[in-house]
């Protein structure tokens, strides 16, 4: 069996080298910049080191105003980490059961899931604040974790794959056998679903982690902040503090390692699972 033309395949890689220069030059650019001092950010090249310090100038942006910047990312790993988790199972309990199990209005709520995932989540943040400062719980925790807990796109991937890849004969043999339903979608559907799971899982994570609007509308307190938003608050006093460029650099260089980390983490557990718990035909 022959492969593709020798031109296809040329073209092919072009454009992947193409797109993978595309995204790994801004990566480069925040690994240089991070190693370098204020003056050296607008005084040098942009694309090469001048003078780098990378230790030094990361230890100073973590201990600036207390290591406000440790609080603020901790505050991120707890939104995203916790948001992205329990998304991710109410996501795999509600496409379960729309998926698995026939009852009155079931098209009707699914229809509604669907529209919120076409609902912008900007347009949802005042409505959202109105109704937790009603309930007092507005500049907390709690303001930024309920919301990142909602996932209508991962309950959509979630049926969709539930659909296709949990055979009902199974879940009729595990019946027979005297499981319980929750049994039954703790032990198989959530072992057949590892990958819409881990799929949901780390586009809810990216999402929260990289949310800016909602901490914004929600959160005064900037000992509450995620990291996006307070490094913005940063820049914003960049002009009377020259230090913050800096800072605001090397914040956002290590803010990306957490995904860059997650991602090469999921994508084996996303290989691996495409196997698990298969039946044969």
């Amino acid at each position: 069996m022959t492969g593709p033309p020798l031109r296809h395949r040329i073209a092919t890689t072009s454009l992947l080298a193409v797109a993978a220069v595309y995204f790994l030059v801004p990566v480069y650019w925040l690994v240089v910049s991070a190693t370098k001092s204020t003056g050296d950010l607008f005084g040098s090249f942009g694309f090469w080191f001048a003078d780098p310090h990378p230790v030094t100038y990361l230890r100073q942006m973590l201990t600036y105003d207390g290591g406000v910047y440790v609080t603020w990312f901790a505050n991120s790993l707890l939104y995203a980490g916790v948001g992205a988790v329990a998304a991710t199972l109410l996501a795999a309990a509600a496409g379960y059961a729309l998926a698995k199990f026939v009852f009155p209005g079931r098209e009707s709520v699914f229809n509604l899931i669907l529209a919120g995932v076409l609902i912008p989540g900007t347009a949802l943040a005042l409505p959202l604040y109105l109704l937790f400062s009603e309930m007092g719980l507005a500049n907390t925790h709690w303001a930024v974790l309920l919301p990142s807990m909602v996932s209508p796109f991962g309950v959509y991937l979630c049926r969709i794959y539930a659909a296709a890849a949990v055979p009902d004969s199974l879940l009729e043999a595990a019946r027979l056998d005297g499981a319980g339903e929750a049994r039954i979608f703790t032990v198989l559907g959530l072992r057949l679903m590892t990958p819409a799971l881990i799929t949901v899982f780390l586009f809810q994570f990216v999402h929260i982690w990289n949310n800016f609007f909602l901490p914004l509308v929600m959160l005064a307190d900037a000992d509450l902040y995620p990291i996006q938003l307070g490094l913005t608050s940063w820049q914003g006093y960049a002009d009377r503090q020259p230090e913050l460029y800096q800072y605001t650099v090397g914040g956002a260089f290590l803010s990306v390692l957490p995904l860059m980390v997650l991602m090469g983490v999921g994508q084996r557990y996303w290989r691996t699972g495409l196997t698990e718990g298969s039946v044969k035909a």
